[in-house]
C-alpha cells in the first residue's frame, strides 16, 4: 500500500487548480459512488484528483489509484477498499475502471458493505456502466464529461470569463447576448482557434504537437480502451481504423451501410458495431430519427466526427467548411440536449428548435415558414432576427 500511497501523492503535487471544468459545480460530491466518464483526453483525472486535493490534500483519508496497475493484477480492489477503511479511509479515488477486470463486482462489494467508504471513479466513455456483470444501475451516479466547450477553451487558454447559458436563454436572448459579449472580446478569432485546436485540454502541454498527440489519444482509444471493452480482435481494430479513415473525408454525410460494409470487408451487421463503438467512445457523433435510437441494428440517417479537432487532425486538406460548422453546432448542442434529423433544415432539437447552419449569405429557403426555425451563421458576430451567430452556442457549458 505504502508504493500506491506514493504514486497517489506523487500525482496530487503535479495537479493545479486554477482551471476547472464545468462539472465540478454539477456532481454532487456527497453521493457514495461516483462515475465520470468521458472521452480520453478530455481531463477526467485531473477533475478527480482536482476535487481530492481542495477536499483531503494529502491526508491519509483519500487515495487515488490507477487501477492498471501491476498491484491490481493480482490483488483484489475489493480487499484493498476492505483494509483502507480499517486503517481510516473515507474516499477512494480511482482511474480508468474499465482496465481492472471486475470492477463491477467489486465496486457493487464496496458500495453494499463498506458503507462508510465513498467512490468516485473514471471511466472510458465507451464503458457501459449501467450493463456491468452486476447490476450498478441502482447504485451509481454517472456523469459525462465532455471535451471543452468554446466558453471553457477561452477561460483556460485567455483567463476571459464568460457567462453559461441554457439553449432556451440563447434563444431568447441572442441578440442582447451577442451585442454585450462582442463589446469585450473578439469571437470569431476565439472560435477559429477553437475548431482546430482547443476542444482537449492537452493543447496546454504543446500547442504545435496538439494534432500529433490526439492522433496519438485516438490509437490509444483503438488499441487499448475499445478492446479491452468490447472484446474485439486486432482484425477489428484496423478495420475501425479504415473506417476511420473513410468517415474523416466523408462527413458530414448519410452514410450508405451497404457500401461501406463492402469498402471495409465486413457484414452490415459487423459494420453497425462498429459505428456503434465509435459513437460510444466518442469518435463519431451520429444523429437518427425519433423513432430510432442509437443501437447496434439502426443505421444513422447522419454521421460526423465527434469534433472539430479530428477534422483537422484526420484529414485536415479535406476539412470543409460547411462540415466544421455543422461538427462544431452538433458538438456543443448534444451534451444536454436531444438532436434528431429532422425533414427540413440541419438539426431538431428537443422537439423544439429547428437549426439550419450555413455561412453569412445563408438564406431562409429550407426552414421557411417553420415554427421556431433558426439561421445560424458562421462568420457573423450579433444575432438578428432568427439569425443566430455560430460561436454563440460554445456557451452552453
Amino acid at each position: 500500500m505504502n508504493n500506491l500511497r506514493e504514486i497517489s501523492d506523487s500525482k496530487l503535487k503535479t495537479i493545479q487548480s486554477n482551471f476547472t471544468r464545468f462539472l465540478m459545480n454539477k456532481v454532487d460530491w456527497e453521493s457514495r459512488l461516483i462515475g465520470i466518464s468521458g472521452a480520453r483526453g478530455a481531463g477526467k483525472t485531473t477533475l478527480i484528483l482536482q476535487h481530492m486535493k481542495s477536499h483531503f490534500g494529502f491526508s491519509e483519508e483519500a487515495i487515488y489509484l490507477e487501477l492498471d496497475h501491476f498491484y491490481f493484477a493480482e490483488n483484489l480492489l475489493y480487499d484493498f477498499a476492505k483494509q483502507f477503511e480499517k486503517e481510516g479511509g473515507k474516499m477512494l479515488y480511482l482511474d480508468e475502471v474499465h482496465k481492472y477486470k471486475n470492477w463491477s463486482h467489486d465496486l457493487k462489494l464496496i458500495y453494499d458493505n463498506l458503507t462508510s467508504l465513498k467512490v468516485i471513479f473514471t471511466s472510458s466513455s465507451a464503458l457501459e456502466i449501467y450493463k456491468g456483470s452486476h447490476d450498478l444501475s441502482r447504485r451509481v451516479i454517472l456523469h459525462q464529461l465532455p471535451g471543452l466547450s468554446l466558453r471553457e477553451f477561452i477561460l483556460l487558454k485567455y483567463h476571459e470569463q464568460l457567462p453559461v447559458f441554457s439553449l432556451d436563454e440563447l434563444i431568447l436572448n441572442a441578440r442582447e447576448i451577442s451585442m454585450n459579449l462582442t463589446s469585450v472580446f473578439k469571437p470569431l478569432k476565439f472560435y477559429k482557434e477553437y475548431i482546430q485546436k482547443g476542444y482537449y485540454p492537452i493543447f496546454t502541454e504543446n500547442e504545435n504537437m496538439y494534432q500529433e498527440k490526439l492522433l496519438n489519444v485516438l490509437n490509444v482509444v483503438l488499441e487499448n480502451d475499445l478492446p479491452i471493452i468490447y472484446k474485439i480482435d486486432f482484425q477489428s481494430v484496423v478495420n475501425l481504423k479504415k473506417l476511420i479513415s473513410i468517415i474523416s473525408r466523408l462527413v458530414p454525410y448519410k452514410p450508405n451501410i451497404k457500401s461501406l460494409s463492402e469498402q471495409i470487408g465486413v457484414t452490415r451487421e459487423t459494420l453497425l458495431r462498429y459505428l456503434f463503438y465509435l459513437e460510444k467512445a466518442q469518435i463519431v457523433n451520429w444523429i437518427g430519427n425519433e423513432a430510432k435510437g442509437i443501437n447496434y441494428l439502426n443505421k444513422p440517417e447522419k454521421l460526423y466526427l465527434q469534433n472539430t479537432n479530428l477534422i483537422y487532425a484526420l484529414a485536415r486538406s479535406l476539412s470543409d467548411t460547411g462540415n466544421v460548422r455543422e461538427t462544431f453546432l452538433l458538438n456543443q448542442l448534444i451534451v444536454d440536449n436531444r438532436i434528431t434529423y429532422p425533414e427540413k433544415g440541419d438539426f431538431l432539437v428537443n422537439k423544439k428548435y429547428l437549426f439550419e447552419v450555413g455561412g453569412k449569405s445563408k438564406s431562409q429557403k429550407q426552414i421557411e415558414g417553420i415554427k421556431n426555425a433558426f439561421i445560424v451563421k458562421e462568420d457573423i458576430e450579433i444575432a438578428s432576427g432568427n439569425i443566430i451567430p455560430l460561436w454563440i452556442f460554445g456557451l452552453l457549458y
